[in-house]
């Protein structure tokens, strides 16, 4: 049996103290165990986990052909990236640098706005990560199916979907190290086939086939259109939730995060030319799965297999990369104080937070037993509402802290950072408002348990029914300060005005 080790809680960035020092001043206070000394995230590593945050390759993007035409098809995996994923990567480059521990976004949500806002924050995207990621160990089940038809209803698809979750936890157990470079691997084998169908289609492209603006008798479907861009190009800021398991992370992750919006932008746009310069248009093939028909048209039934394997290895590399993300989200809640001490236990064997992926996976597995289409959409609306609470953390730092230590900072003064996030937060609204009844009421539920689970666990707290990680006598001499910081910059400002 293992034994486990607790860390200690993050530390608020004191504003005369680098990032870097600030890590040094948290291993100080750590409890003295014996443990092995965790290895962590390097940039390759890194940029393939952003990458299946994220994408996890062209999969799935079949459907903005359908409901929009070949053009804008194009067009929207050209233009949107500009929108909507480079707001909000550069969002995350800062604030993952600002605050590089691990908890991400709840962190900066926290510090902006108080720990009712970081527990919300946390639930919204937590549950929003678990249920989506419910969909993985689905889709390696249904790919079985197509070699054995036994799998295709009864127990034995239940068991293959449970026996596919746990091998994949167990992955995930063994360390960030280990899902790291299994994802280099499962994106380097998923992406291959598709540079090499672009190289054999290149004689058979035409490129006036990517002007067509979709056949007249079909009628486009704007709704699944821009749901299509957004749930292919989003997630930018999952990563930050394991800032802390990151090798200098103020210098690795603004890196990591371009390189991987370059690798994933790619990876949309070499299946489109290829596929539609080298096929015809017709509109209605273009649904789940057919990039692997069009590689077996282009190609052979060589490739077209291989895609359909790269599929499967690109929904393993999705599940893992989301796993890790949710159990050191939950790990980072924990040492913030706003979750149970349980949740920022370690294995000691492998550094990783064992609680948080168990509890991650048992949700994950529950949900996949279900028919989550609507419950999958209700999670995305719960993502959009914490992507609008994380472009006002954003705004609201930027104004509170502003001398804080920003490793990476984006361009620009408050009005141009607002100018910044309106046009996502638009489209977030967009993508909120054309929801159905049920995904609303569904929202409002969850929404509802993630404010009474606040206050359960501050009611436990208080009655010393749970032991939660509390803050040392310097951690809230460091928070006073701040505070009053805040308070100088603000009469300042007055003055000023």
């Amino acid at each position: 049996m293992h034994t486990i080790d607790i860390r200690s809680p993050h530390q608020p960035p004191r504003i005369e103290e680098e990032p870097n020092q600030q890590l040094e001043n948290l291993e100080s206070n750590q409890p003295h165990t014996t443990k092995l000394k965790s290895k962590k995230l390097t940039l390759i590593p890194l940029i393939f986990l952003i990458f299946f945050e994220v994408s996890g390759g062209p999969y799935g993007e079949e459907l903005a052909v359908k409901a929009a035409g070949p053009l804008y098809a194009i067009l929207g995996f050209l233009l949107f990236p500009f929108i909507w994923s480079i707001p909000e990567a550069l969002i995350t480059a800062e604030l993952a640098t600002a605050y590089p521990g691990n908890g991400g976004y709840v962190i900066w949500a926290k510090h902006a706005f108080g720990p009712f806002w970081g527990f919300l924050m946390g639930s919204s995207k937590f549950l929003s990560g678990v249920i989506n990621n419910a969909a993985y160990p689905v889709l390696c089940v249904d790919y079985l199916k197509i070699v054995f038809p036994v799998f295709t209803k009864g127990l034995v698809r239940y068991l293959g979907i449970t026996g596919s979750t746990l091998v994949l936890t167990f992955v995930n157990y063994t360390g960030i190290t280990v899902v790291g470079y299994a994802a280099v691997a499962l994106g380097v084998v998923a992406l291959i086939p598709f540079v090499l169908m672009f190289c054999i289609a290149i004689p058979k492209i035409h490129p006036r086939r990517w002007l067509h603006r979709g056949q007249k008798r079909v009628k486009k479907d704007w709704s699944l259109f821009f749901n299509t861009l957004f749930w292919n190009l989003n997630f930018w800021d999952n990563a930050s939730t394991l800032a802390g398991e990151v090798d200098r992370p103020q210098k690795t992750f603004p890196k990591a995060l371009f390189l991987a919006g370059f690798l994933a932008c790619l990876g949309y746009l070499i299946p489109l030319i290829s596929t539609i310069g080298s096929l015809s248009d017709d509109q209605n093939k273009w649904n789940d799965g057919f990039l692997a028909d069009a590689a077996g048209l282009i190609g052979g039934e060589w490739l077209k297999f291989w895609v359909e394997i790269g599929a499967v290895l690109s929904a393993i590399g999705l599940f893992e990369a989301q796993l890790s993300s949710c159990s050191f989200q939950l790990l980072g809640m924990a040492e913030l104080g706003i979750l149970p001490r349980c949740f920022a236990l370690r294995s000691s064997r492998f550094d990783t937070p064992w609680v948080g992926i168990l509890v991650s996976s048992v949700i994950t597995l529950g949900v996949s037993y279900l028919d989550f289409t609507v419950i999958i959409s209700s999670a995305n609306f719960l993502y959009s509402l914490g992507m609008l609470l994380e472009f006002a953390s954003f705004i609201r730092l930027r104004i509170k802290y502003p001398k804080l230590k920003r490793p990476y900072k984006v361009p620009g003064g408050i009005p141009v950072l607002i100018c910044m996030c309106l046009v996502p937060t638009a489209f977030v609204i967009f993508v909120m408002y054309i929801g159905t009844t049920m995904v609303y009421v569904i929202s409002a539920s969850l929404t509802v348990f993630g404010v009474c689970g606040y206050f359960l666990m501050d009611f436990c707290k208080t009655r010393n029914w749970l032991q939660f990680i509390e803050k040392t006598e310097e951690e809230k001499d460091n928070e006073e300060e701040e505070d009053n910081e805040e308070e100088e910059e603000e009469r300042n400002s007055d003055s000023r005005r």
